[in-house]
Order: structure tokens, then C-alpha cells, then sequence
């Protein structure tokens, strides 16, 4: 258990309590110096992987399918935006995992299913070409699902203070997906107008970007929150079997997903397929977030409570950012202030809630050196944000 500072005069007393900790002069950070790199590279790696989705369908296809492909990209990406309300993730974190998934996951899987038809055809003469059966069921979930699974992966490691548990891991997987299947719309809606005109494409558009939006969300959500769970335990062999476990578990949902996609025959078959593996998957994954979310509501109570028991939070504010209800009642007094506080009412709960999940990673005893450093820079930041909505 790790000490808790404690403010120079209650959090009920004065406006502003200030922990006199000395602040050090900080290095730029590692992570991002990392991820302003990292973003460029993956930013040109997406330029060249639409010059190569332009080249294989054609730029009036690409354009019409690329406008389309927003439709479900859009719709992946608020509900995403709603999973991560409670404790938001940087900016240029989900940048990066929106790049990974639509450049560099999709790359990666381009260039091993090249690599593929290349061998069979070498291996048969030129007599032979890929089984589609086996890309869908064994090569597809294998490669897809590795490529997206190393860029949570990456997240994981570089930006350890961005990953505080299974929401975290949740949010960043879905990122990833979203944009793996933006790029992938694309070229199935392409290569549908091409070969069967707009009622093919029509038909394309109703299967995966509305009846199947979520289905890369849920196959690489799992490899997220395995790596979720991961963060808050200590141990090398620990995380490396939390990564497999849930790595396996994607490529599972996705081997089975597509595998009863290639057996169902007609539309008909597709419909029983969607009824009764699509839509219990969706069903469970919803009733998984809600309870995700409730449990970093608990840990924001049990860890401010910490706090609140030496001075730095009076139990009424503990109530209010550690529910929705109390949250939404804080924003809705800070706007009817004579001179609106919305703003600073949004940085206390912000500040407060990172606090939470900082305290966390400190009781666990990962990264605990960058971890109290950002405690005390919050400590600072909370007892400012009290000052400037009471003065």
C-alpha cells in the first residue's frame, strides 16, 4: 500500500489545498516523442494503402464506396466515443490506433495474402489458385487478427499511461477495428459495384455496414480487454498469457463469424447465421460493457475514498464523480452559474477520475515512478480546478 500525500489544510477548508512537493523538471516524454513519429509513419502508410484500394477498384468506385464506408465507420466510432466518456482517452492515442487499423493492419494483411496466392500459385504451376475457404476461415482470422491485435499491443507497451484497464483496452481495440474495416468496406463495396452494379453493391452495404458493423469491434475487442485486465497485474509470463488468451479468442469469433458465412447457402442461410451467432455475440458484448463500466465506477469510489479519508475530497464530491447521475448534476450546476463553469466542472471530474485510475496503477505497482509524478502534477491540477469553480 503506498502513502498517500496529504494536503496542507482540508479539502473542505480552504479553496485550493496544495501539496508542497517539489516538481521536477520533466523530460520530453518517450511516448510522445513515439506517437507524433509513429502517426506520421502510419499516415503515409495510409496514403499508399488507398492509392492501392484506388488502383483495385477505381477512383469513382473508391470515392462512392469510401463515402459509403463512413456510414459504419461513424457509427463504431460514437459508440465507441460512449464507452469512453468515463475516463476519455488522449487524442493522439486514438489516433494512432485508428491509423494502425486502417494502415498498417491492412497493409500487413494485404502483403501475407499476396505472399499467399503468390506460393500457390509457384507450388501448382500456375494451375492452382488459393482456397477461398481456407483465406476466410484459417488465413483471415489468423492474419487480420494478429496485425490488429500487435497494434493494441503496441499502445500496451508505449503508452502505458494511456491503459489503465479493460475499457481502456476495449476502447483502443475498437479504435483499431473501425478502422481496419473502414479500409476493408471499401474494397468489398468496391469490388461489389464493379463485378454486380448497385444492387450488388446495395446488398454488400446492408450485410456488413449495417446488419455487421460491430463484427471486427468484437473480434479484436477481446485481444483489448485481455490486455486490459493485463495492466492492472504485474508480470511478464502474466500479460504474455492474458495477450494470447484474448488474441485466441479473436481469431476464434472470427474463424467462426466467417466460417458460417462461407457454409450458409443464400440469404437465407446468412439471416439463420446472423440470428443466432451475430446477434447473441452483439447481445453479450453489450451486457459485458455495462458491466466494464460499472467496475471503473467502483474503482473511481474506492480510490477517491483513499484520498477523500486524508484531506483532498469531502465525501460529496466522492458521490458525484463516482456516478453518471452525479455527473451529469454536476455539469448542469456549473452551466447555471451566473458566470457558466462548465468547463472548469469538466476538468475536476477529468482530473479527479485520471487520479482514480492513476492511484491504481500505483497500487499495483506498475510504472511506479511515472505514476507518482502524475499523481502529484493531478493533486496540483484538482485542487486548482476546486479553486477556480468555487472562486
Amino acid at each position: 500500500m503506498t502513502t498517500l500525500p496529504t494536503p496542507m489544510s482540508p479539502a473542505a477548508g480552504e479553496l485550493a489545498p496544495v501539496w508542497s512537493a517539489p516538481t521536477p523538471k520533466k523530460p520530453v516524454s518517450t511516448g510522445f516523442v513515439f506517437g507524433v513519429n509513429a502517426i506520421c509513419v502510419l499516415g503515409f502508410v495510409f496514403l499508399l494503402v488507398i492509392g492501392y484500394v484506388v488502383l483495385a477498384v477505381g477512383p469513382v468506385a473508391s470515392l462512392i464506396c469510401g463515402i459509403l464506408a463512413l456510414v459504419p465507420l461513424t457509427v463504431v466510432l460514437l459508440v465507441v466515443r460512449l464507452i469512453d466518456r468515463w475516463e476519455p482517452e488522449p487524442r493522439p492515442a486514438l489516433w494512432f490506433a485508428f491509423l494502425w487499423g486502417a494502415a498498417a493492419s491492412v497493409a500487413l494483411a494485404l502483403l501475407v495474402d499476396a505472399g499467399v496466392q503468390i506460393l500457390v500459385y509457384v507450388a501448382s504451376d500456375g494451375q492452382a489458385v488459393p482456397d477461398d475457404t481456407f483465406g476466410a476461415v484459417i488465413q483471415a482470422p489468423l492474419v487480420e487478427e494478429s496485425a490488429k491485435g500487435l497494434g493494441v499491443l503496441l499502445i500496451f507497451l508505449v503508452l502505458r499511461r494511456t491503459f489503465d484497464g479493460p475499457v481502456d483496452g476495449l476502447v483502443y481495440a475498437a479504435t483499431v477495428a473501425g478502422g481496419f474495416a473502414f479500409v476493408e468496406n471499401i474494397l468489398y463495396f468496391g469490388s461489389s459495384l464493379v463485378e454486380g452494379g448497385g444492387v450488388s453493391l446495395g446488398i454488400t452495404f446492408a450485410l456488413r455496414g449495417i446488419m455487421g458493423p460491430f463484427a471486427h469491434v468484437m473480434f479484436t475487442a477481446c485481444t483489448g480487454i485481455a490486455l486490459g485486465f493485463a495492466a492492472r497485474r504485474r508480470g511478464f509470463w502474466r500479460t504474455t498469457g492474458l495477450f494470447l488468451l484474448g488474441l485466441f479468442c479473436a481469431m476464434l469469433l472470427h474463424a467462426l463469424w466467417n466460417g458460417t458465412t462461407v457454409v450458409a447457402e443464400g440469404i437465407e442461410g446468412f439471416l439463420f447465421a446472423y440470428a443466432v451467432i451475430q446477434v447473441p455475440l452483439f447481445a453479450l458484448a453489450i451486457v459485458g460493457v455495462v458491466l466494464l463500466r460499472r467496475a471503473e465506477a467502483r474503482l473511481t469510489r474506492a480510490r477517491l475514498t483513499e484520498y477523500q479519508a486524508v484531506g483532498w475530497y469531502v465525501p460529496a464530491e466522492v458521490d458525484m464523480l463516482s456516478t453518471g447521475s452525479g455527473r451529469r448534476s454536476a455539469i448542469a450546476w456549473a452551466r447555471r452559474q451566473p458566470v457558466p463553469k462548465t468547463r472548469e466542472m469538466r476538468a475536476f471530474i477529468h482530473d479527479s477520475t485520471t487520479l482514480a485510475f492513476t492511484r491504481q496503477r500505483l497500487l499495483t505497482g506498475r510504472d511506479r515512478v511515472g505514476a507518482t509524478r502524475q499523481e502529484a502534477e493531478l493533486l496540483r491540477a484538482v485542487a486548482g480546478d476546486r479553486a477556480a469553480l468555487l472562486g
